[in-house]
């Protein structure tokens, strides 16, 4: 599938940066195209620091990073995004039929084609990244959209375990789930306008970024980024 055929796009996700790894350059290039794109971020963010002295947990650092995602976005063209403001972690405490129906509301408003979000494991095991995808599952049950679960292809986690041990970014112990690319429903390799518009987006993210950026080295970073994975519901294999 191609960019060109995913119509209006909805991207929901966790946590600020959770969608500038995950689809960032499809949603610049929907957005280049003339098509629709909104994001929907689930929390703040606010106990994600890379940094505790500089970037402490809590309301300070939840305010850095909806500056970031704001900047993130618009480095995109990305113009409609929609907090939910649930608390950082916890994510599996919120009742499901609330974050569903809220969701399902969003759903019906926007009217996507295409839904982008975490496959049943997260993609890391989080646990808010797993509510985020049972309740995006449930409120598109019944619509005409396709929903599509951010995958994991060979050739990115060989790249990525070349310079990352994945224990440090799982959140169980457990291995990741790989999608081979021919059974993705949409896998590019972005290059060119789209991937340094990305590049500049992951950039805004700075409270974010500092590890991976020292693990990987700029380039390999970017190579890392270039990839974006999805596969439809039926091909995620049951966790």
């Amino acid at each position: 599938m191609t960019t060109g055929d995913l119509g209006t796009i909805l991207s929901i996700w966790a946590h600020p940066d959770d969608e500038t790894y995950g689809c960032a350059g499809l949603m610049a290039q929907a957005v280049l195209d003339g098509g629709r794109v909104v994001c929907v971020t689930a929390t703040r963010g606010e106990l994600g620091s890379t940094d505790p002295e500089r970037w402490p947990p809590g309301t300070q650092l939840a305010d850095v990073r909806t500056k970031e995602l704001a900047a993130c976005l618009a480095e995109l063209g990305v113009t409609e995004h929609i907090w939910l403001d649930y608390r950082d972690g916890g994510c599996d405490q919120v009742p499901d039929e609330e974050a569903i129906g809220r969701l399902h509301e969003i759903v019906q408003a926007v009217a996507p084609d295409t839904v982008l979000t975490f496959g049943p494991d997260g993609g890391t095991y989080h646990p808010d990244h797993i509510a985020v995808s049972r309740w995006t599952t449930a409120a598109v049950a019944g619509t005409d959209a396709q929903l599509h679960y951010s995958a994991i292809t060979p050739e990115w986690i060989a790249r990525m375990t070349e310079f990352v041990d994945l224990s440090t970014v799982m959140m169980a112990d457990r291995e990741p789930v790989i999608i081979p690319a021919e059974r993705c429903s949409i896998h590019v390799v972005h290059e060119g306008d789209v991937l340094d518009m990305k590049w500049r987006a992951m950039l805004r993210q700075e409270s974010q970024i500092g590890p991976m950026l020292a693990a990987l080295g700029p380039d390999n970073f970017r190579a890392l980024l270039a990839e974006e994975s999805f596969c439809a519901p039926r091909e995620f294999p049951l966790i």
